[in-house]
């Protein structure tokens, strides 16, 4: 017999809902985190969701699949090897993840010092986006409310917003690297919350929080018992030193989910492949909301981020980025521009109120006038209406250029009776004389990590 809504909650209100063995196989026998479920887990077809006859297990390489889904392709084998039996599911995990790339996920993680059970307490995803997805349906209510830090990730707002979520923003600022926020507020922010969501390194700001900072965050998060979703796929590029773990921390080590993906540190965006990792009770919730939604993850992109994640070659992709970084910094500050110092990632959060506009009208304004793409700060929370996102993330000539041609759009915003820069001369009009070779020590220095 089917419990009405109503006396569900109320059973998970007084602690009965212990006791229901619905409840127990909903959680995994993890009856304590029903109080963060969302009305949506609740009330999802749990038997259904859990059912191999509806949400196939894979079989072993002895089983003949009689069942399977999609005609077998032999002549494509030789471009793109696929093993259709290779990906593995128990019962209640997110299907078609290969062993692989769970056990090279893992070990990452306990390469920074923390222990995350391949099988219950991680999935794979499609992309870190797909991973908020499933955190924000899982836990998520209309009005719960849902602490994000100011600026932060379009994503973030635009997945707690759809989910008729309360957002509260926590104003914060970078500092030689550092994400700073004022604790009170912060502390005020996280009274009554449901979820934090916030990223470590930063984006767009590229402020990384200190030891202090997370300590202050797990224990306040403890105290309140709200759930923290912590994206990490900017860690790769951090600058300094690395903090500790947070999901290791006293407070946050039960509430703690942290999500990572190949796009950002190995920057394969097209592979589509995220990750999940937490507590096994949370990840349940997480993983059946995935089952309704995007269950599959194509085995072609998790055995390319196989390759990814477990390749063991020497990378020396934040030395290079260190280098981009600087000279980005350098150009701006030559344009009269003052950029804070990013600590990790590769953007540049960039003040333009100071030219007399806001973000949007300087990036409308820049990408008209120069061809140049950067991102309004609107986009990244109430405070970012002043600042566009620059990204040095590009080839180096195509940085150089941009930047060039950034600077002298600057240049005619300050001068505005300056003439504009002269079309290139068409084949119904004759070229221009060369211009007299400039002396090398005059010429721009090219950047240190230019292959020109």
């Amino acid at each position: 017999m089917a419990i009405p809504f109503w006396l569900t909650k109320l059973l998970i209100r007084t602690r009965l809902a212990r006791f229901i063995p619905r409840a127990r196989r909903l959680t995994d026998n993890g009856t304590a985190y029903l109080k963060y479920y969302s009305d949506r887990v609740l009330t999802a077809p749990v038997e259904e969701l859990l059912d191999p006859a509806i949400i196939p297990h894979a079989m072993n390489h002895d089983v003949i699949d009689l069942n399977q889904p999609t005609p077998d392709a032999p002549a494509a084998r030789g471009a793109v090897s696929v093993g259709r039996t290779e990906a593995h599911s128990a019962p209640g995990r997110v299907p078609i993840a290969l062993p692989e790339l769970r056990l090279g996920i893992a070990e990452r993680y306990l390469r920074a010092g923390r222990t995350v059970n391949p099988e219950t307490e991680l999935m794979v995803t499609h992309g870190a986006t797909s991973a908020l997805a499933s955190a924000l349906d899982a836990f998520i209510n209309s009005g719960d409310r849902v602490v994000l830090f100011d600026p932060c990730s379009p994503i973030f707002v635009l997945g707690a917003k759809s989910r008729r979520a309360s957002i509260r923003w926590v104003p914060t600022w970078t500092e030689d690297g550092r994400c700073r926020y004022i604790a009170a507020e912060f502390e005020r922010a996280m009274k009554s919350a449901k979820m934090l969501v916030l990223a470590d390194p930063g984006n767009p700001a590229g402020g990384c929080l200190a030891d202090e900072d997370l300590e202050h965050i797990a224990w306040i998060a403890g105290g309140y018992n709200v759930l923290i979703y912590l994206d990490e796929s900017f860690s790769a590029f951090r600058y300094g030193d690395n903090p500790r773990t947070l999901a290791l921390m006293k407070g946050a080590d039960r509430l703690a989910l942290t999500a990572g993906s190949v796009s950002q540190e190995f920057g394969q965006p097209s592979v589509r492949v995220g990750w999940l990792a937490g507590p096994r009770h949370l990840i349940r919730a997480c993983q059946l909301m995935a089952n309704l939604s995007a269950p599959y993850v194509p085995p072609v992109c998790q055995q390319a981020a196989v390759r990814l994640v477990s390749d063991s070659t020497p990378n020396d992709t934040t030395e290079r980025f260190r280098a981009k970084r600087q000279y980005a910094m350098d150009r701006l500050r030559a344009m009269g521009l003052e950029p804070e110092l990013p600590g990790a990632g590769y953007f540049v959060w960039l003040p333009v109120s100071g030219l007399g506009m806001d973000g949007r009208v300087f990036a409308g304004r820049l990408f008209k006038e120069a061809r140049v793409l950067v991102g309004p700060g609107v986009a990244f929370g109430p405070n970012g209406s002043g600042h566009v996102r620059l990204s040095f993330a590009l080839e180096d000539g195509r940085l150089r250029e941009g930047l060039t041609r950034m600077a002298a759009f600057v240049d005619r915003l300050r001068n505005p009776s300056a003439p504009a820069p002269t079309p290139s001369p068409t084949r119904e009009e004759p070229a221009e004389e060369p211009a007299p070779e400039v002396p090398v020590q005059a010429q721009e220095r090219k950047p240190a990590f230019s292959r020109a």
